[in-house]
């Protein structure tokens, strides 16, 4: 795990089949802002999981889950449903410092990381929904100047 990444998730995910201690190296990082509880979670996490399916390999991402749950068996039974990392749902410190840096104002939210840990975008729920494919990750924001040159 690259240092951006080890400061900012911590030296801990957890994961389905065998651990990997390079998991995160040399890829985008998609943190899914999540809970069981809520609803459009519940409708966004299978669309999610069909594009980690269908293109992880190919793109070169990871998704790390953060939960909202409200307790550690909740949180089991939702990761249960997910292929990808979690942040354990012990770390709730560090969640909440998570939000607070990405400005996570209501879930699901979906932000893009770079390599570095850099943010890419904080809006990429809407953006997988709209391109299954993933014909345009990583989702850059478009500059003022590239949104006046379409009109």
């Amino acid at each position: 795990m690259t240092s951006a990444f080890l400061d900012l998730l911590g030296p801990t995910l957890l994961q389905s089949g065998p651990p990997r201690t390079d998991i995160l190296a040399g890829k985008k990082v998609l943190l899914y802002f999540s809970a069981h509880w809520c609803g459009p979670c519940r409708g966004f996490t299978p669309t999610l999981a069909t594009y980690y399916t269908k293109l992880q390999k190919q793109l070169n991402f990871e998704i790390v889950f953060v939960s909202s749950d409200s307790d550690d068996e909740a949180f089991a039974e939702y990761f249960g449903s997910m292929p990808w990392l979690a942040l354990p749902y012990a770390e709730r410190d560090r969640k909440e410092t998570l939000s607070t840096k990405f400005n996570v104002q209501g879930i699901p939210t979906l932000v893009v990381l770079d390599e570095d840990g850099a943010v890419i975008t904080t809006n990429a729920r809407g953006k997988i929904s709209s391109d299954p494919d993933g014909l345009a990750f990583p989702y850059v924001p478009k500059t003022f100047r590239q949104i006046a040159k379409a009109h």
